[in-house]
């Protein structure tokens, strides 16, 4: 399978392409997004079962994502049932399922390893330091966060189209995996300006919230106002993973998402 190799400006479009999918059918996703969020919430109160249960779900959530991308792209109208018939195929519930493991363990394994060889330096901080504060903490930790955020960017890549490519053409874990990093690989550029993009939105619905605490609002009704609004911007990313994969690989049926890159 060949990935092609998009410009810089492919990381502006993903958004761009993502929030269009997400325009034609706002409350189908809009919803979704809710609902993930609320998986989450729900996941994160029974730690550290809930968190780990959610992450090997993660390859199947995403290909109900975008399975959904797929359906809006193509105008038809997406259903509940729509989303749980992307995991129809035979063994394919059982290889996401696999591939959310081997996602935890490999995590798992390279933070392990990595800060192993910083531990005494760490407990010594810790122990060694009567009024310890934030800076004394991240001074202690900032090597092996770099070196683990390095590790894990090189995880992402393996995984982030593994779950699309094992449900779309039927491929192995490893061969997905395999691809997935190459695709990632050749499209560096455009997936550093993804990041960098998706990075100053966030900044800037955080920011946002501040503002309306500092003009005055009760908390309450700020969350009020920005929590929608957060919904939005997580229902655009999930919809903005399908144009990442159809303009890398080139699906004929997605012609329309792929117009602009």
């Amino acid at each position: 399978m060949q990935a092609a190799s998009l410009p810089l400006s492919a990381g502006w479009f993903w958004i761009k392409a993502g929030f269009e999918l997400f325009r034609r059918q706002p409350m189908t996703m809009f919803t979704w997004a809710v609902t993930l969020g609320f998986l989450l919430l729900m996941a994160s109160a029974i730690p550290p079962i809930g968190p780990i249960f959610f992450i090997v779900l993660m390859p199947s959530v995403t290909v109900m994502t975008l399975h959904a991308c797929r359906e809006i792209a193509a105008g038809r109208k997406v259903t509940p049932v729509q989303l749980f018939s992307a995991l129809k195929a035979p063994k394919l519930f059982r290889k996401l399922i696999a591939m959310g493991g081997v996602y935890v363990l490999s995590v798992t394994v390279v933070g392990i390893l990595i800060f192993m060889p910083f531990m005494s330096d760490i407990r010594t901080v810790f122990e060694g330091t009567k009024d310890l504060s934030m800076g004394d903490v991240m001074n202690a930790m900032a090597t092996p966060l770099m070196l683990f955020g390095l590790a894990y960017v090189t995880i992402a890549a393996l995984f982030w189209h593994a779950p699309a490519l094992a449900a779309w053409h039927g491929m192995s874990l490893g061969k997905a995996l395999f691809f997935s990093g190459i695709a990632c690989w050749r499209n560096k550029g455009a997936f550093i300006i993804y990041g960098v993009c998706w990075f100053v939105i966030a900044l800037a619905l955080n920011l946002f919230g501040e503002l309306l605490l500092a003009i005055g609002l009760p908390e309450s009704l700020a969350s009020l106002i920005q929590m929608p609004i957060s919904f939005i911007v997580a229902a655009t990313l999930y919809c903005s993973f399908y144009p990442t994969y159809t303009t890398v690989f080139h699906t004929p049926d997605d012609v329309g998402i792929e117009q602009g890159v």
